[in-house]
């Protein structure tokens, strides 16, 4: 089922006279239960496209829809914290509280329905991506890299939205870990139904994929 459809999306960066197009007339959908990747060097345009798409910056031209609304109609605040999660190379966690805490901060800001015992919930979902309560109860700055990736995965669930974005997720882990991760996406897309949308430089990451889109100067196409 199709829950966000992106139609004639363009932006670019403006210097003086000089226009650098960094996407163009990008028409391209999504639906739940798959797990995505977009593939392209650095400086391609591809966090770019994951910031439009989740909200963090606007397009200069063109409409994003979530379930058929546009989301600027919906509102982008809104969007944000009900619709969407968002996972960063960087982790984002607030480094002075525990896996625990950090992984309740959003169900406390969402306007999704969430069971009222937030903490078990929290625990339950540091057990599903791999943490146990011992390391759930740790600040995170004592966790290892890929501890506290698994904290940012956890944390994106936490809301319980339909669209999980990740922005080179996996950049700072060894290979064994990184092909963990990619595993909890795909248990996410295929067995969760949620629809999983990762931005990589890496074509082994991309083949892991149910489906891969190459950003080429500005333009997206299915990758081969």
């Amino acid at each position: 089922m199709e829950i966000i459809r992106v139609e004639n999306l363009n932006y670019y960066y403006q210097d003086g006279e000089t226009i650098r197009t960094i996407l163009k007339d990008l028409n391209v959908s999504f639906e739940k239960g798959k797990f995505y990747t977009i593939l392209g060097p650095s400086g391609c345009g591809k966090t770019t496209f994951l910031s439009l798409l989740a909200a963090l910056d606007e397009p200069k031209s063109g409409t994003i829809f979530y379930n058929d609304k546009d989301i600027k109609a919906i509102g982008y605040e809104k969007y944000r914290r009900n619709m969407i999660s968002i996972i960063f190379q960087s982790y984002n966690l607030v480094p002075y509280m525990t896996a625990v805490e950090n992984v309740m901060i959003p169900m406390a800001i969402t306007e999704n329905e969430i069971p009222k015992n937030t903490k078990e919930v929290a625990y339950n979902l540091l057990d599903y991506i791999g943490l146990t309560k011992s390391k759930a109860n740790r600040v995170v700055n004592k966790l290892s890299g890929g501890e506290q990736q698994r904290v940012a995965i956890a944390r994106s669930l936490a809301s319980n939205v339909d669209i999980i974005f990740a922005d080179e997720p996996t950049g700072n882990l060894d290979q064994e870990l990184e092909n963990e991760i990619i595993g909890v996406f795909q248990d996410l897309a295929h067995h969760h139904n949620k629809c999983v949308i990762m931005v990589t430089h890496s074509k082994e990451i991309a083949d892991m994929s149910d489906v891969s889109y190459q950003l080429r100067k500005g333009v997206l196409s299915h990758n081969e």
